[in-house]
């Protein structure tokens, strides 16, 4: 998903063996002549709670994520919550190459593929 990168909070240690820090995208889109508007947030977790900080408020940037959900029960009352997990950002430029983007390994490594002419496995 890309737009525009509107705030960004600092991190937040939730337990002793978890921590997460959120931001804020802004996306616009046309629809029938008008401008909609909408603010998402999203949330990286653990050791990527630093991929925010190569970016600043206002810039275009891309965001690469993964739609987690929970169920919550507490005093008989069942919650259910969505949460939008970012692993990779980058900065969003009008003339930007096309590469293909593939899912996180189960260690969490994200990378691309530019050049697939490459035969090197590195």
């Amino acid at each position: 998903m890309t737009g525009k990168l509107f705030e960004k909070f600092n991190e937040v240690q939730i337990t002793q063996t978890f921590k997460k820090r959120e931001f804020i995208l802004e996306k616009s889109d046309e629809f029938n002549g008008k401008t909609i508007t909408n603010y998402i947030k999203f949330q990286c977790v653990q050791d990527r709670t630093s991929i925010i900080d190569k970016v600043n408020t206002g810039d275009q940037i891309k965001v690469h994520f993964n739609i987690r959900g929970n169920r919550s029960e507490k005093n008989g009352q069942v919650n259910y919550f969505t949460n939008l997990e970012a692993w990779r950002i980058e900065q969003s430029f009008e003339s930007s190459a096309n590469t293909e983007v593939r899912e996180p390994s189960s260690h969490g490594d994200a990378y691309n593929v530019a050049d697939s002419s490459d035969d090197l496995p590195f």
